[in-house]
């Protein structure tokens, strides 16, 4: 698909540059707000530089893996091609 993980870069503190099959690349910014439940792992600095891609797929060693198309849709529609992956708190208040 096209939206299939070719590459991952490790940048610095817990940025990754990604590539797409489609081309498409962007900056996926890992914040510590997201690191809870089976992604808390992903609060060592250490860990998010071990990314991988298999299949498509960004994985880490430990069994992790972010889905591809969620981190496409996001890249591709900021205009400074970044994704800020965070706990969004907002679907939790009710209102």
């Amino acid at each position: 698909m096209y939206w299939d993980v070719l590459e991952v870069k490790y940048i610095a503190g817990r940025e990754l540059a990604i590539r797409f099959a489609d081309g498409l690349s962007g900056i996926l910014h890992i914040d510590r707000s997201f690191c809870t439940g089976v992604f808390e792992p992903l609060q060592n600095d250490d860990l998010v530089s071990c990314a991988e891609v298999d299949n498509g797929v960004l994985v880490w060693p430990n069994g992790l893996d972010l889905a591809p198309d969620t981190m496409y849709y996001e890249i591709k529609r900021n205009p400074y091609r970044r994704y800020e992956l965070k706990r969004r708190i907002d679907k939790y208040l009710k209102l």
